[in-house]
């Protein structure tokens, strides 16, 4: 009875171990693999670094990164879900769990690769490859997939596919890197929604007759002035910030028209659907004050939520990172205690399946979108230490596949920091 007891105990341990030794065995392979594609990969980065493409127009770095692809034996599907500039790279063997990657290529206006995505680009390539060596040599079963997403900068590529059910119905778990000035794994972005604002007025003489006119510039200066007022109010880790894209076009003519951009960003979505109503109140009331007629578009893809970092494939891709001599990362409570400004579209690609965008530094002093950053991007320094992540990443990845219970631990963790109606 007691040997009996045993039983299942001891089939535990032992697939168990058998698990750690498939990990171990799972490292070398992929630690050699990406370095056997670190000098393709590295010219690939210095192309795209080179010939840099704004969100959506990203042809170039389409037809580098699908051709390379097709040539690893990854059967690839240009153009994805209705994007010209996205794609689809898989491989599978068996059944299993299937793990997604993310590859970012596009570059901002006048700065170029100022965001580093050219090493995103080639970083995504690293895992993809390396996963796909350990389907190949049968070392694990299952799926590994290449998500190519356009248009970062924007906030809008993965917000597409997301809606499209790209990432939802194609794998179980996604991650990405992404290159910075510090290393990080819990670190996550704000939650953001931007709109655009217009007034219509009425035109009249400035001197002769300005009583006759509605002046639409009196309403966007009065908005502007009311969000300004709300900011005294708001939480010290909500941003409301924006531009005047039309103010009139002659000095002597009171203006019937004027437009403005504006973005609202929080740590979480349930913050932002709070903060929306509260800004769009003060549009309304200038709209109002002024006499004017007010026309308020929120970008209709939706919102880009905030980065969920899944705790587990984030504690994993911190201690894989930390063996493979990539440098300390900052305790847990204090990453998580910071706010980060800027925004992503990863975010909700974390809210439809587990994932993580954890950073690593790329040994840059100034913050991404500078012109010295985008310089640093380019460098062989930054192309080693996005190869070195993207070895740490693609075993976390190779962990989902192979261990089935840390994949449903990670799920369960997944399930309990995600409200099901921001899913």
């Amino acid at each position: 009875m007691i040997a009996a007891a045993l039983v299942p105990k001891l089939t535990c341990v032992l697939h168990h171990q058998a698990s750690q030794d498939l990990l171990v065995a799972a490292k070398k392979i992929i630690g050699e693999t990406i370095d056997n594609v670190s000098a393709d990969l590295r010219k690939i980065s210095i192309d795209l670094h080179e010939n840099p493409e704004i969100g959506m127009q990203e042809y170039h770095a389409h037809q580098v990164l699908t051709d390379y692809l097709e040539g690893q034996g990854f059967k690839v599907t240009r153009s994805a879900a209705g994007l010209e500039t996205a794609f689809i790279a898989e491989y599978s063997r068996g059944e299993g769990r299937r793990i997604g990657f993310c590859s970012e290529y596009d570059a901002l206006p006048e700065i170029g690769h100022a965001c580093g995505h050219n090493n995103i680009a080639t970083a995504g390539l690293a895992c993809a490859i390396a996963v796909k060596k350990l389907l190949e040599e049968g070392h694990t079963t299952g799926k590994v997939v290449l998500f190519g997403t356009p248009s970062e900068e924007p906030l809008d590529g993965k917000i597409h596919m997301v809606n499209k059910r790209v990432f939802q119905d194609n794998v179980d778990a996604c991650m990405m890197l992404h290159p910075g000035n510090r290393n990080g794994n819990y670190y996550s972005g704000l939650a953001q929604h931007d709109f655009i604002v217009e007034y219509h007025g009425k035109p009249a003489h400035a001197g002769g007759a300005p009583w006759n006119g509605v002046n639409a510039l009196d309403a966007i200066c009065q908005a502007w002035v009311n969000v300004g007022l709300l900011r005294q109010q708001l939480q010290e880790s909500d941003r409301v910030h924006g531009i005047i894209t039309n103010g009139g076009q002659a000095a002597n003519v009171v203006p019937d028209y004027t437009s403005g951009k504006f973005y609202v960003r929080a740590p979480s979505a349930a913050r932002i659907e709070e903060l929306k109503v509260k800004v769009e109140n003060c549009f309304k009331a200038a709209a109002l004050s002024s006499g004017c007629e007010m026309k308020l578009t929120w970008r209709k893809t939706g919102m880009c939520k905030e980065i969920t970092q899944n705790e587990l494939l984030a504690g994993a891709y911190g201690e894989y990172f930390q063996e493979l001599g990539g440098g300390e990362m900052p305790p847990r409570f204090i990453q998580e205690s910071k706010v980060m400004g800027g925004s992503t579209d990863f975010g909700n690609v974390s809210a439809c399946v587990p994932g993580i965008h954890p950073g690593y530094s790329i040994h840059c002093e100034s913050f991404p979108h500078t012109r010295e950053f985008a310089k640093q991007a380019g460098t062989q320094v930054a192309h080693d230490a996005t190869m070195l992540a993207a070895k740490a990443l693609a075993t976390v990845g190779a962990r989902v596949l192979i261990e089935q219970e840390f994949y449903e631990s990670v799920y369960k963790s997944w399930e309990a920091a995600v409200p099901p109606q921001f899913r």
